[in-house]
């Protein structure tokens, strides 16, 4: 599978965020954004996931298995700096929820429910509200959103902001397996996620200027 963005640029107002961003991703390929905040890292992911519009640019998504004319947002998993889990509903509800609604990319078999609950060191609490759990409970539960439903792409967004060492460790074990089994990340981040062959892709802003290396 192939991921390749040509001349991306976002404008906000008059004036261009960034802009002639180019990135080319293969199976087990990640890219580690960084930058200052307010630069673009976000932006960028989100123009990536489908949620915004590129003011200028193209992405797109070919391999084995992809359509033609297939968005790379259909084939992506998102997990930005909100959970996007219903407070007032249980673990096991959410995450069936978005098994449900992701479904599996060409078949892959992904984890059940339970089986993502233990790997995010959480087994025996998926019955209780969402809204009732830890901020660091919640956050290791949506990391489970994405192995309750196999995408080849996982984007993110400052994923282990505000947690724990272990916790940190737990999530680069998970990054690492799924490369491992030919996947592809996009990550924004100002911790380092282990990742150490990763492709780097420097975020300036309003400079205007990118560097890949």
């Amino acid at each position: 599978m192939h991921l390749t963005a040509e001349n991306l640029g976002v404008r906000r107002g008059e004036d261009f965020i960034f802009m002639n961003v180019y990135l080319q991703l293969t199976d087990g390929d990640a890219l580690v954004l960084t930058g200052p905040n307010g630069s673009g890292k976000s932006t960028l992911l989100r123009v990536l996931a489908g949620l915004l519009p590129a003011e200028t640019g193209t992405i797109k998504i070919a391999g084995e298995g992809i359509e033609k004319g297939t968005r790379p947002a259909e084939v992506s998993h998102y997990l930005g700096h909100r959970n996007a889990m219903k407070q007032e509903l249980t673990v096991y509800e959410n995450l069936s929820f978005w098994k449900r609604f992701l479904g599996d990319f060409n078949g892959t078999s992904s984890a059940s429910i339970e089986d993502a609950a233990e790997i995010v060191g959480l087994a025996g609490i998926t019955h209780l509200p969402f809204g009732y759990l830890s901020a660091g409970q919640q956050r290791r539960f949506a990391m489970a959103k994405l192995l309750v439903a196999w995408k080849p792409i996982w984007i993110l967004d400052e994923p282990t902001a505000a947690l724990d060492a272990e916790a940190d460790r737990m999530f680069t074990g998970l990054v690492k397996t799924h490369l491992a089994k030919g996947g592809m990340v996009i990550a924004a981040t100002h911790q380092p996620l282990g990742l150490e062959e990763a492709q780097a892709l420097r975020m300036t802003g309003f400079a205007g200027v990118e560097e890949v290396y």
